[in-house]
């Protein structure tokens, strides 16, 4: 009869279990960084630049594909909305500004107010329904979505320097002065551009979920406008609505744009770090809400 095989056991050695401590304690370092939550999400953002630049190119060309005047009408219609508030405050409700402010000029006041929140208003708002119209792309290919509100933005961008030129133009003929502080505005387009895609990020993937919520944002965005001083100057808003204005990161970014058009005053370094610290945590929060929201998006769409 054959002898019977015993299993081999291996030998518990003190060595070797050491080995296997320190093969757990000293891991390589890029064992962390894979861990970090939400890596891959903002890699996409990085890597998918040329995606982005041609998500970019198609959306400013669809938007007047077929139109004689192209992309001036980016710049008629907020100019007849601006003529229009103008009309209506300071001529039919005779709205003048206090003495000691960035300009005594209403319209000026205006305009280089309404420019960021027209930024904003726009990304935020063509993001919502941006997911469904893309659903063609991210149920059938292997598609970053979240660079769809990116683009936006960026799209957007481009009629925003478009407006931004003709105010620096009518800063220069109107009042006979160009703050050298307009270079600093690329800082601010910075922050506006953090807080429009984190709030877009989030409407975005409601809107996938909840076809509601297109309606709902514009109610909101109707709100918030109106707590934004774009048409009332701060010192004319009733004392117990300003703690609403003082939370609200557009009020910081509207003044400070006024404020780096029209004077030469240096920024207050309270105000960039107001900014920076509300753009960021909405940009964090929408990056997560939407990372954790993407998971479903095949399904649904």
């Amino acid at each position: 009869m054959a002898p019977r095989r015993i299993p081999h056991v291996a030998a518990e050695c003190p060595c070797a279990e050491r080995r296997s401590e320190e093969s757990h304690t000293s891991l390589p370092v890029h064992w962390y960084v894979t861990r970090i939550p939400g890596k891959h999400f903002l890699r996409n953002l990085v890597e998918r630049r040329a995606l982005v630049a041609q998500l970019v190119r198609r959306d400013f060309q669809t938007r007047y594909v077929g139109s004689a005047a192209g992309w001036l009408w980016g710049v008629v219609h907020p100019l007849v909305m601006l003529l229009s508030w103008v009309f209506v405050f300071q001529i039919c409700l005779g709205m003048t500004l206090p003495p000691g402010g960035v300009t005594q000029s209403y319209w000026m006041f205006v305009f280089c107010g309404y420019l960021p929140w027209m930024l904003f208003n726009e990304t935020v708002a063509r993001s919502a329904g941006s997911l469904v119209e893309q659903s063609n792309l991210i149920t059938r290919t292997v598609f970053p979505s979240e660079v769809v509100p990116v683009s936006i933005f960026l799209s957007s961008l481009i009629h925003h320097l478009i407006g931004l030129a003709v105010a620096i133009a009518a800063a220069a003929i109107a009042l006979k002065t160009v703050s050298p502080m307009i270079l600093l505005l690329p800082l601010y387009m910075f922050f506006v551009g953090l807080l429009a895609v984190g709030v877009g990020w989030i409407v975005a993937s409601l809107h996938v979920y909840l076809r509601d919520t297109g309606q709902v944002l514009s109610v909101v965005m109707t709100m918030w406008f109106w707590l934004t001083p774009i048409m009332i100057d701060e010192q004319k808003i009733p004392r117990r609505f300003h703690p609403l204005v003082a939370w609200n990161p557009m009020s910081w970014v509207v003044r400070a744009y006024r404020e780096r058009l029209l004077t030469p005053a240096w920024p207050h370094w309270r105000e960039i770090l107001v900014l920076a610290a509300y753009s960021g945590a909405v940009f964090v929060a929408g990056g997560l809400f939407f990372r954790h929201l993407k998971r479903g998006f095949a399904d649904v769409l």
